[in-house]
C-alpha cells in the first residue's frame, strides 16, 4: 500500500521550525526519497526478521532471516521461498552480544553464488557461508567462537566481513580458506558488550563500515598492496548504524540506524539529515540496498517487536 512520503520525509522538529519560519505556511518539500511503500510484511511468529539483502538482477530479494538461519528469496511477484538453513549449534551455547546463532550479510557472486555471514558462538560452525547454486550450503571459512561475523562485502575476489564483537574487519578468498584480520583500528571497536563494526560496503576503492556503538561512518582505504590504510571519520552523530548503501551521488550514502527507526541521506562532507522516520512504516531498519533509483529497507522489528516488513522508495532525481 502506497501512502504520501511529503511530511514523513521531514523531522518533526524540522518541519515545527519550516513552519514557524514562514508564519505557519508549508513550502513544497524536495525529499530525497518518493514514492515511499511497504513492499512487504513478514511474519514475526514464523521468525521473519531479515537482517540484511542482496539484489539480484531481475529485482528478486536475498533476504538473511537472523534467527531463523535461514536464507529466503523474494520475487517481484511476491512468491517467498527458503533457499537454504544452515545448521543449529549445540544446545546452550552462547553466542557473544546476542545469546543465539544469527545470519548476517550477504552477497552474490557474479557466478550467481551466493555468501553468508553466520555467528553461532560455536568454532565448528561460525564463519562465512557459500550457498552453491546447486548443493547444500557449506562453511568455507572459519571465524573464532567469540566473532560475530556481520556485514558483507566482494571486492577483487575477496571477502570483507566486519566482526561486531571483536571489532575487526577479516578478509577471506572468495572460493574460501584461511581468513585473516585485515583491520582491527580501535575507531572499529564498540564499548565493552556493544556492537562494534557492523554494516559494510565496499565502495571507491574503500571498505567503509558503520560503527552501531559508536554512531559513526568509516572508510578504510584499500591500498595498492591490499592492505588496510589509515581510518577515516566520515560522519558521526548518526545513531546505532546498522547498514548502509550509496546513492550514486559522490560518496553520500543512505544510512538505517535500527532501534531509532530512521534513515539518514550522509552526504560525503559528513552533514546528514533523516529522510525516513517510523511514519514511513520503518520497525528497527537493519540493511539498505540501492539498485538504480530504487531503495529496499529491511526492518527486522527486534525492539518493536511489531510488523517486520520490507519498504520500498525512489531516489529522487534518478532513473
Amino acid at each position: 500500500m502506497k501512502r504520501s512520503s511529503t511530511t514523513s520525509l521531514l523531522t518533526v522538529t524540522a518541519l515545527a521550525v519550516s513552519l514557524a519560519a514562514l508564519g505557519g505556511q508549508a513550502l513544497a518539500a524536495d525529499p530525497a526519497l518518493t514514492d515511499v511503500h511497504t513492499i512487504r510484511h513478514l511474519d514475526l511468529a514464523a521468525g521473519e526478521q531479515p537482517e540484511n539483502l542482496a539484489v539480484e538482477r531481475d529485482g528478486s530479494l536475498d533476504l538473511t532471516m537472523s534467527f531463523a538461519r535461514s536464507i529466503e528469496r523474494l520475487t517481484p511477484d511476491g512468491h517467498l521461498t527458503t533457499l537454504a538453513t544452515l545448521p543449529a549449534p549445540p544446545g546452550g551455547t552462547d553466542v557473544p552480544l546476542i545469546g543465539r546463532a544469527f545470519v548476517g550479510g550477504v552477497v552474490m557472486a557474479p557466478d550467481g553464488t551466493r555468501y553468508v555471514t553466520y555467528a553461532a558462538g560455536t568454532d565448528a560452525l561460525t564463519g562465512v557461508w557459500q550457498l552453491p547454486r546447486h548443493g547444500a550450503p557449506r562453511r568455507v571459512a572459519a571465524l573464532p567462537a567469540a566473532a560475530v561475523p556481520n556485514g558483507l562485502a566482494l571486492y577483487r575476489g575477496r571477502l570483507y566481513v566486519s566482526d561486531s564483537a571483536l571489532g575487526a574487519v577479516w578478509r577471506v578468498p572468495l572460493g574460501g580458506g584461511t581468513a585473516t584480520v585485515w583491520s582491527q583500528d580501535p575507531e572499529l571497536a564498540g564499548r565493552p558488550g556493544k556492537f562494534g563494526a557492523n554494516g559494510l560496503k565496499v565502495h571507491h576503492g574503500a571498505v567503509w563500515v558503520g560503527n552501531f556503538d559508536r554512531g559513526t561512518l568509516l572508510r578504510i582505504p584499500v591500498r595498492h598492496d591490499g592492505t588496510a590504510g589509515r581510518v577515516h571519520l566520515v560522519a558521526d552523530g548518526l545513531g546505532p548504524v546498522d547498514d548502509f548503501d550509496f546513492t550514486g551521488h559522490g560518496d553520500d550514502a543512505l544510512v538505517s540506524t535500527n532501534p531509532g527507526n530512521e534513515v539518514e541521506l550522509v552526504r560525503g562532507d559528513g552533514s546528514h539529515r533523516t529522510v525516513l522516520t517510523a511514519a514511513d512504516g520503518l520497525q528497527n531498519p537493519t540493511a539498505v540496498a540501492v539498485r538504480g533509483d530504487r531503495v529496499y529497507v529491511t526492518d527486522a522489528a527486534y525492539f518493536t517487536a511489531v510488523d517486520p516488513n520490507i519498504v520500498g522508495a525512489r531516489l529522487h532525481g534518478r532513473h
